[in-house]
């Protein structure tokens, strides 16, 4: 389902009155939009991935134009429907937040901590270190595997990264396992989070060494 974002981070549908997802909202507004990462060779289990729970109701009136702003601005196309009589926004009022960061990373998020965070500011930049570190630096993964996490891996994967840190998919010799390495300073840019990464490899290669 396309969907834009309100100010707290909460979905926003356009739909029709005429789609049955609407009219199953109008007789129980409890939902739930799953969001994930692209699945790299077809790996599903190994993409992040959130889902959140709420419910959907529609906008009222004085928020309407703030909705409209906001879900153009994500979808430009919109403009030929938006304004068709038959049409409403929508918006999931999250009461709850499930993450799973990748194989073996998941757990709750309570919706007072999702509605009260702010956008990672790597978010912009993550596919692109993700795609760079999986591409260049599989050996340095491992390597980081092993000196942060205690796990001796032959495969290693970044499957989610933001400012605090990311996730690696691992396979060892006991099975496929997944793991959080923490940066050792927040990174606000892509430039800083190189930055850490680099300090971080040559800190394992010399406590190896």
């Amino acid at each position: 389902m396309p969907y834009g974002l309100d100010s707290a981070g909460q979905p926003i549908f356009l739909i029709s009155s005429m789609a049955m997802h609407t009219q199953n909202l109008e007789g129980d507004p409890r939902a739930s939009l799953l969001v994930m990462q692209p699945a790299k060779e077809g790996d599903l289990l190994g993409a992040g991935r959130v889902t959140l729970v709420g419910n959907a109701r529609k906008v009222p009136d004085a928020q309407k134009t703030e909705a409209r702003e906001r879900y153009l601005a994500a979808y430009e196309n919109a403009k030929y429907w938006v304004d068709y009589e038959d049409f409403s926004f929508y918006r999931l009022e999250v009461v709850d937040v499930y993450f799973v960061g990748g194989f073996g990373v998941m757990g709750w998020v309570a919706a007072e901590d999702y509605l009260a965070a702010e956008r990672d500011p790597l978010a912009g930049h993550a596919a692109a270190i993700i795609e760079h570190m999986n591409a260049d630096h599989a050996a340095a993964m491992i390597l980081l595997a092993r000196a942060h996490a205690g796990l001796e891996a032959v495969e290693a994967q970044m499957t989610s990264v933001d400012r605090l840190g990311f996730h690696l998919r691992l396979r060892t010799a006991e099975g496929m396992k997944g793991a959080r390495v923490a940066f050792k300073r927040e990174a606000r840019d892509a430039g800083q989070a190189r930055e850490v990464l680099v300090e971080m490899v040559k800190d394992a290669r010399g406590a190896g060494s």
